[in-house]
């Protein structure tokens, strides 16, 4: 049984990031890109969105006893394999796995045009992994 609760804090979590996000990416590029507080908080709230959606998966993963993970990107085949979310969520999500390496391990290569075109046009994929989680708990 997924502990509600816990899962239910954690989605609290991802809201306040994307709002966040949300106020950024009304920014003009050209001053999010000029900017170092504005684009270093774009990509601080965004890894931590992605941590909080990891968070929330491997709780899942583990309040259901499913397969443990080999690495970021297969908790999202875990849930896949479980009908938990879909082809395409995994396909979308696989991928941020990977960016939020590049956040992480690589932030002095990150490309600011990128991060903000991601800002701009993905953060649907955060309300929808919300929408699918929250319709399975």
């Amino acid at each position: 049984m997924v502990k509600r609760d816990v899962i239910l804090s954690k989605i609290s979590q991802l809201k306040e990031y994307i709002d966040f996000l949300k106020e950024i990416r009304n920014i003009p590029k050209d001053e999010y890109i000029m900017n170092k507080f504005v684009y270093g908080s774009a990509e601080r709230f965004l890894h931590l969105a992605i941590e909080v959606t990891f968070d929330i998966c491997n709780h899942i993963i583990s309040d259901l006893r499913l397969r443990k993970p080999e690495n970021y990107k297969d908790i999202f085949k875990v849930l896949f394999e479980n009908n938990i979310i879909s082809k395409t969520q995994l396909e979308k999500f696989t991928k941020m796995a990977g960016f939020r390496n590049i956040l992480v391990h690589d932030y002095a290569k990150i490309n600011r045009e990128m991060v903000y075109e991601i800002i701009r046009n993905n953060l649907n994929d955060f309300e929808e992994f919300i929408d699918t989680i929250s319709e399975y708990i």
